[in-house]
């Protein structure tokens, strides 16, 4: 390590850091993007996406403008963890400013690499020393003139761009992955509605009138109690083995439906369980995971997820849901036309009209929107041609997944040996 260096953070600026805007939500909706807590938190690299919308002066936009590179820290969090929580904007298409619950960081890149510094803070080096700024009152925070006093040691600036480029490559393949199940799930979808919204592949065969207008001959009006063969309830478990509950599983949660579907793991929480619950309550492929609590006067329940066998086996088959959630079990070939059924309706917002509750949570009546919602059920070939596509591109959509977690995997080992020297880059 002797070309490495040690610098103060507000050394290796190419401006002073600030903190953003605070704008009321009274006014928000118009005008320029603004990053939040929410893009922080949900996103590591900051990419050119959707965001709040906020009207803002000439003068305040010079002040808090994003530029690529720039790095942003969480001033505060309601959990330690978040406090300080570093990512960086690689990419900015429009003008973009920053809210007032972060703190921007743009590094002087004749001095240092803003990825380098990215992946610093990263690492549990610099993870450790953000953690010694924290104070804990209310919410957990950090304090920018703290913050730019932090000593950090660093190679030169040939040394950091090989770095980089190790961690940077694993990183890009990994949003590349997550790109192409980006396109695979929209594929599924489209196909979806070609075949079984718009009928697109059977214009040419006979129509008949329904209830639901003109479909093809040979398929049907019913409900979706009629293609479902059972609805299993979650387990919650215990944190902790206690008594007969000594079965040790996976409990799937409604927030991490996301991730499964991508094929990742994330941060399912283990649990502990009766054997015989287990016996009754563990998952099968072609499942469906439903969401029946936690909805809100503006977020609906009923998210689904699919179940397949590689996450099945992703887990060692150990794997339920919580009682916030339902299993239900199609009837054999409905498990593709069943899931993106419901998904189809719960993007129209349908399930708003099957919950209870008239403040704070609200849950989903999955029996009543099974019993109740008129659906058209396909033809037994058309069912079966679906599936065969569809088995394919989860495959593709499952496998990317896992190799993301690999790398992400292989990226979370080599950081700290590359951030402390130990591992050299020729």
């Amino acid at each position: 390590m002797e070309d490495w260096k040690e610098y103060k953070i507000k050394e290796l600026l190419s401006i002073p850091i600030r903190n953003g805007l605070t704008k009321p939500s009274a006014i928000r909706g118009i005008g320029v993007r603004m990053i939040g807590m929410k893009e922080i938190f949900a996103m590591d690299i900051i990419k050119s996406v959707e965001m709040e919308r906020v009207p803002v002066s000439e003068k305040e936009l010079k002040l808090t403008e994003i530029l690529p590179n720039d790095l942003l820290f969480a001033r505060q969090s309601l959990t330690l963890e978040g406090a300080g929580k570093c990512s960086i904007v690689s990419e900015v298409s429009e003008s973009t400013v920053f809210e007032s619950h972060l703190i921007r960081m743009r590094v002087d890149d004749s001095k240092a690499n803003p990825y380098y510094i990215y992946y610093y803070f990263k690492s549990t080096f610099g993870r450790f020393q953000i953690q010694s700024l924290v104070q804990q009152v209310a919410a957990a925070g950090i304090r920018g003139k703290e913050l730019i006093e932090l000593n950090i040691k660093i190679p030169k600036l040939l040394s950091q761009d090989k770095i980089v480029d190790v961690l940077k490559s694993l990183d890009d393949k990994i949003e590349l992955n997550r790109k192409i199940n980006a396109n695979l799930e929209a594929q599924a979808q489209a196909l979806f509605k070609s075949w079984f919204v718009d009928f697109e592949p059977f214009k040419d065969q006979p129509f008949v009138e329904s209830e639901l207008g003109m479909i093809p001959e040979g398929w049907r009006v019913g409900r979706y109690d009629e293609i479902i063969d059972s609805t299993i309830s979650g387990d919650w478990g215990k944190e902790k083995p206690e008594g007969n509950y000594t079965h040790k599983v996976a409990c799937i949660r409604g927030c991490d439906f996301q991730d499964i579907k991508n094929g990742l793991r994330g941060k399912t929480p283990e649990r502990y369980i009766l054997e015989k619950n287990f016996q009754t309550k563990h998952f099968r492929d072609k499942d469906i995971l439903v969401e029946i609590s936690g909805g809100t006067a503006t977020v609906s329940t009923g998210r689904v997820c699919p179940v397949s066998q590689l996450l099945i086996d992703k887990f060692n088959e150990d794997i339920v849901c919580t009682n916030f959630c339902r299993l239900v079990r199609p009837k054999p070939n409905y498990g593709a036309f069943l899931y993106y059924s419901w998904l189809y309706k719960y993007d129209n917002k349908v399930m708003f009209g099957y919950e209870n509750g008239t403040s704070g949570i609200k849950n989903f009546r999955i029996k009543d929107f099974t019993a109740l919602e008129p659906i058209v059920i396909p033809s037994e070939d058309a069912l079966m041609a679906f599936q065969v596509v569809i088995d394919k591109l989860q495959m593709k959509l499952q496998m990317n997944g896992s190799e993301s977690q690999k790398l992400a995997s292989l990226r979370d080992t080599l950081l700290p040996r590359l951030m402390s020297g130990e591992l050299k880059v020729n």
